[in-house]
């Protein structure tokens, strides 16, 4: 059971978080299931990217990003070479650590 730390936002969990969570579930899934409720506009279509969000470790060890996810990230707010859409990303067995980038497409806060 993979470990997912999240690291402090300043809307959705301040004090950052720290969670285990099933493989096999969506990292967006994951996240809403524990209480951190990230944008997924698209409601985890891959038509979006406002759950766009960025592996700070564990980043090799996730799924590869498709074509569709990678011309979805093109239109992320502040996107990094390890940005992933949380909808996208499975859990495997790997521990994970992510940003949630401040601001989303849809919203500036």
């Amino acid at each position: 059971m993979p470990q997912v730390i999240v690291l402090p936002h300043p809307i959705l969990c301040e004090d950052g978080a720290i969670f285990n969570e099933n493989s096999g579930i969506s990292l967006c899934d994951a996240l809403l299931k524990n209480s951190i409720f990230i944008e997924h506009a698209c409601e985890k279509s891959c038509a979006c990217a406002t759950c766009h969000v960025i592996i700070r470790e564990g980043f090799n060890e996730i799924n590869k990003a498709n074509e569709v996810e990678e011309d979805m990230l093109n239109k992320a707010w502040g996107l990094e070479e390890n940005s992933r859409l949380s909808c996208q990303v499975i859990l495997g067995s790997s521990d994970l650590t992510i940003e949630i980038p401040r601001y989303t497409i849809n919203q500036v806060k």
